[in-house]
């Protein structure tokens, strides 16, 4: 029966492929070549082997580098020694001095209900990751509400960052914690979610760099700063209700102040304007009046003296103004016993119109 024999493994050009290499005889020919490096017997070589691996220790455990926004802080057997600037130094090695960074010109933040991803500082989220705890605080009325912030501070002073207070950071994060729940609870639920967001984070920045101060803590708090500001769960959505509803009623009350505004003024005018022209009125049939009587005065003296002339006279002038305002005038003369003798003035004033156009 033929048999099936599988042929050896060939490379590209038809040659079989190179063997691979024993570690064992690789390691035996690197440490004699090594060992060709090193003067004298196998004692020496060691010696110098030891030498080289101590020498190699030390630098390693001696040169430092300190970043350009940090300060380190050498403590020689646990005990503050100096304050190193950045750039490249050195220390004494095996531990003697031990440099510890600050980075005292970074702003560095503390989060209270969230978290950031990413975020390298341990202290800056939550120490037991429950960050519901953190946020649940009752407000002066007592009610519930859900408050997230975010403290920025900077080290000012390392040397009592790292030696007046066990742990600072996580000490910071107990004091705004604390502070944060004095200041909400001394005011209402709707101070804290709309109006007086400001007003708390200035009062609560206060209080924390007062409190850092006295702890001496060396560090500054730059900035505290509300986030989101949320009733809880169970009462979300009655409470957005109600929001809306004052937010409803505000609309209509700036609605009718608009329109208060609007038309009141537009009414104020109106009415000044009315009770001007009544005064002018007022002031001209005064005027009228007055100048009618002194009319009437002097005509009568003039009556008294001349009464056909002056009767005449008023005739004339009453004709004068009555005439004007008659369309149609027929004038006729009295001694006539029939009516066909008359002038139609209104018939010789069109042809005296006609002949002037002409």
């Amino acid at each position: 029966m033929p048999t099936n024999v599988t042929p050896p493994p060939q490379g590209p050009w038809g040659d079989k492929p190179p063997a691979p290499p024993d570690l064992d005889q690789l390691f035996n020919d690197s440490f004699s070549k090594f060992q060709g490096f090193l003067p004298g017997g196998s004692f020496l070589n060691f010696f110098w082997l030891l030498l080289l691996i101590l020498l190699g220790f030390t630098a390693w455990t001696s040169v430092y580098t300190i970043p350009s926004d940090s300060v380190a802080i050498v403590k020689r057997f646990g005990k503050y020694a100096r304050e190193v600037p950045p750039g490249l130094h050195f220390k004494l090695p095996f531990g003697i001095e031990s440099a510890t960074t600050v980075p005292v010109k970074r702003q560095l933040k503390q989060e209270f209900g969230f978290t950031t991803s990413g975020a390298q500082d341990p202290f800056q989220n939550s120490l037991n990751h429950d960050e519901q705890r953190e946020t649940q605080m009752v407000t002066g009325d007592l009610n519930a509400a859900l408050v997230e912030w975010v403290v920025q501070y900077r080290i000012l002073d390392p040397v009592k960052f790292l030696f007046e207070v066990r742990e600072p950071s996580e000490t910071l994060r107990y004091v705004s914690e604390s502070v944060m729940r004095e200041v909400v609870g001394d005011r209402t639920v709707d101070e804290v979610i709309t109006i007086g967001r400001q007003e708390i984070e200035s009062q609560a920045l206060v209080k924390m760099q007062t409190l850092s101060t006295k702890y001496t803590m060396g560090i500054s708090i730059d900035q505290v700063q509300l986030k989101n500001i949320n009733p809880p769960k169970p009462v979300q959505e009655s409470f957005n209700e109600v929001n809306q509803a004052q937010q409803e009623k505000e609309k209509l009350i700036n609605e009718a102040r608009r329109d208060y505004n609007k038309i009141i003024p537009l009414a104020l005018g109106e009415k000044d304007q009315r009770i001007r022209e009544a005064d002018g009125y007022r002031l001209k049939r005064i005027n009228e009046a007055e100048g009618d009587i002194a009319r009437f005065d002097a005509l009568l003296v003039q009556y008294v003296k001349a009464p056909e002339v002056t009767l005449r006279r008023i005739y004339i002038e009453t004709m004068q103004q009555v005439l004007p305002q008659v369309h149609s005038k027929i004038i006729i003369d009295k001694s006539t016993s029939s009516i066909l003798p008359l002038l139609n003035l209104e018939q010789s004033n069109k042809m005296l119109k006609i002949g002037e156009k002409r």
